[in-house]
């Protein structure tokens, strides 16, 4: 996995992350959920470099 990819996929795990503490303190179950999605994506696209990687080997 690129380090670049690596950065950005932190990134957006961390947004998901603020998304989903902001969320929780408004009482917006809306704005939780999707900042659950937003991690959830971001752990996917991660899985999806490391077998990526693992294929170049």
């Amino acid at each position: 996995m690129g380090t670049e990819d690596k950065l950005r996929n932190a990134a957006e795990k961390a947004k998901g992350k603020a998304k989903e503490v902001a969320g929780k303190a408004t009482g917006d179950r809306v704005v939780e959920a999707e900042g659950r999605g937003t991690q959830i994506k971001s752990d996917l696209k991660q899985a999806a470099e490391k077998v990526k990687d693992a294929g170049k080997d």
